[in-house]
């Protein structure tokens, strides 16, 4: 687990090599402030070679006895090796790869779907991304019941009292998001996975907000199945499903009815993954790689605590000065503790339609965003404007002070 500090640091650590991570990115050269990276971030300029490399000189199918299919075959292999290894999985069977989040949710709602019968029960919450929770509830056409983990309107938590006076001995699994793309909460999920085990079911886990800003390890958690997108992590336009081998192994194929049960994951991945884009994820663990180097750290996970530390920084400077106006509601918790939250906020202003901010900043050249972000049912138990919903400010470690005094700036000339 990581160990990171409660106080916002007075020195981000990644300040003397932001002009490197920066190089990095194209994108970033441009005028833009982009503070819309929860929606996707910026792509690293080693995985947008390694698409075209693959692309351009290996393009062929796999699987062939010629030495092109075999190279081909060797760098996609080497993708999926690399997603294990950023997730660290035990094994490189675990990780299925697709196209997107919500198509990843539905494939295993349709496989563990067969699995369950009428009467086993899914818990869902209401602060999720509805990719994780309409894939669970269509299943009620089967006869599983769906109930609805709520949120603490008080304190915009998740109780474990609450999960537990819902949990029965039918519960097969329990379906939540480890940061919410609106709160940016950061839910306990070791905490939860065990109190969830020990009653008897399983977890699903949507760690798609949460990706970005900490380190993944599925193992330490014990979760069973979790879930995130890579082009939200800085690479290409894929997600990445977890599931222990054991579980994928037991689950009923969605793909040709002729493989075995231990066909994983490609009885999970009908239509095979997208080979070049696949190819591309080592770009991402290789940039991870180069900043341990550089910053002179002993692993993966501490390039992840100067990620939160460095965020942790720029979240602070915009909440602090977010908390100096009366009429803006943060929604979420109004501390920039990395240990509670990560760097996307949301707010609104009072007498102000949501959609006004980002029309107006749009031409200081600063990009955030507003909406429900399809937290559709969170925006809903908030009592916020269904159709306007929030702005939203989500930050990456690739941002830098003088882009939130940017961002501060255009609000005030907005007239908050």
């Amino acid at each position: 687990m990581t160990t990171l500090p409660i106080s916002t640091p007075q020195v981000s650590p990644l300040e003397p090599h932001l002009d490197f991570i920066r190089s990095q990115f194209p994108a970033l050269q441009s005028p833009w402030a982009f503070f819309d990276n929860a929606g996707g971030s910026q792509v690293l300029r080693g995985v947008a070679e390694k698409v075209s490399e693959y692309m351009l000189n290996t393009s062929v199918q796999l699987g062939a006895s010629y030495a092109t299919s075999q190279q081909a075959g060797q760098r996609v292999a080497e993708g999926v090796q690399a997603a294990a290894r950023f997730i660290n999985a035990a094994d490189p069977r675990e990780v299925i790869l697709g196209s997107s989040a919500t198509q990843l949710v539905a494939n295993l709602a349709a496989s563990i779907g067969e699995f369950f019968e009428p009467g086993d029960e899914i818990i869902v919450t209401d602060t999720d991304h509805e990719a994780n929770i309409g894939a669970w509830t269509r299943l009620e056409s089967r006869g599983i019941i769906t109930k609805i983990w709520p949120i603490n309107t008080q304190t915009l938590e998740l109780d474990l009292e609450t999960l537990g006076e819902l949990m029965t001995a039918n519960t097969r699994l329990v379906c939540f998001t480890h940061v919410s793309n609106v709160l940016g909460t950061i839910n306990p999920v070791p905490e939860i996975t065990k109190f969830v085990h020990e009653r008897g079911a399983k977890v699903f886990v949507d760690g798609v907000a949460y990706a970005p800003h900490r380190r993944i390890d599925v193992q330490a958690w014990d979760v069973d199945f979790y879930l995130f997108s890579w082009y939200k992590v800085y690479g290409p336009h894929i997600s990445l499903l977890f599931g222990k081998l054991e579980r994928l192994i037991k689950l009923p194929s969605i793909n040709h009815f002729f493989l075995p049960p231990d066909a994983v994951p490609y009885k999970l991945q009908p239509g095979n993954v997208n080979y070049e884009l696949t190819s591309s994820l080592s770009g991402v663990t290789g940039y991870m790689d180069a900043l341990q180097e550089r910053l002179g750290v002993d692993s993966v996970a501490a390039v992840f605590d100067a990620f939160a530390a460095h965020e942790s920084a720029l979240a602070g400077r915009f909440l602090d000065y977010l908390k100096t106006k009366p009429r803006v509601r943060i929604i979420g918790h109004d501390s920039a503790d990395p240990l509670k939250r990560v760097d996307t906020i949301s707010f609104v202003i009072d007498g102000v339609a949501s959609s006004d901010i980002p029309k107006f900043l749009d031409g200081q050249h600063v990009a955030v965003r507003y909406g429900h972000f399809y937290a559709y049912r969170l925006i809903q138990t908030l009592g916020l404007d269904q159709t306007e919903g929030v702005v939203r400010v989500s930050m990456a470690h690739y941002n830098t002070l003088e882009e939130v005094d940017r961002l501060t700036q255009g609000l005030e000339a907005f007239g908050l």
